[in-house]
């Protein structure tokens, strides 16, 4: 489980085709810290798994083709960002909400509005994604836990970055047309499931 906090922004190194997907090598120093073979960690919002790493310096992942055609992650190369967030230990302070690290769609960028030191995302949803989302509820998007500030009638949310968000997530190198992952929040389809099976 994860949180939504990022701790870090990390680089791609390397990048690797295979036959049954692909391996990138990611640049971090905080997160590279301590890890472990196996190990669970939030690359943009999506759970992936450490195979190897340099203490305080890189980490790989291995993305098999069923997270390749789900997320945007196949599409980065070299030098390109991402968030970082390692596992939640069980002792650990919780700050964000609760975050799986399972990507539920690729939402895009649809327009950004810097407003004072803030700044204002709109993402255009998926259809359909717009029903597990309320004014002033949690969002995952590239692996952020968001507060949603407006949820508009076409299904778009917007949501106000501050400027620690902002410089210190790879959201700062987003333009309108990019790709970000969005996780709903889980709870929200909890209780979907739930009145469905009052229903049935």
């Amino acid at each position: 489980m994860f949180t939504g906090i990022v701790e870090e922004t990390g680089e791609i190194l390397a990048r690797e085709q295979t036959d049954d997907g692909l391996r990138y090598r990611i640049g971090a120093e905080a997160v590279a810290a301590g890890l472990e073979h196996g190990q669970s960690i939030s690359v943009s919002g999506a759970c992936l798994t450490v195979e190897r790493f340099e203490e305080r310096s890189w980490f790989e992942v291995f993305l098999a083709s069923e997270t390749v055609e789900r997320t945007y992650l196949g599409d980065l190369g070299e030098g390109d960002l991402v968030n970082l967030e390692r596992a939640m230990p069980a002792d650990g302070r919780f700050d964000g909400h609760v975050v799986q690290g399972h990507v539920d769609a690729v939402a895009t960028v649809e327009s950004i509005e810097s407003v004072g030191e803030d700044w204002y995302f709109e993402f255009a949803l998926p259809e359909g994604y717009d029903r597990y989302v309320v004014e002033k509820g949690s969002i995952t998007l590239d692996g952020i836990s968001l507060t949603v500030a407006d949820l508009a009638s076409d299904g778009n949310v917007t949501v106000a970055i501050i400027p620690t968000t902002y410089d210190e997530t790879a959201l700062s190198e987003k333009s309108p047309g990019d790709p970000v992952h969005l996780e709903v929040d889980v709870l929200a389809k909890y209780v979907e499931r739930l009145v469905e099976s009052h229903l049935e």
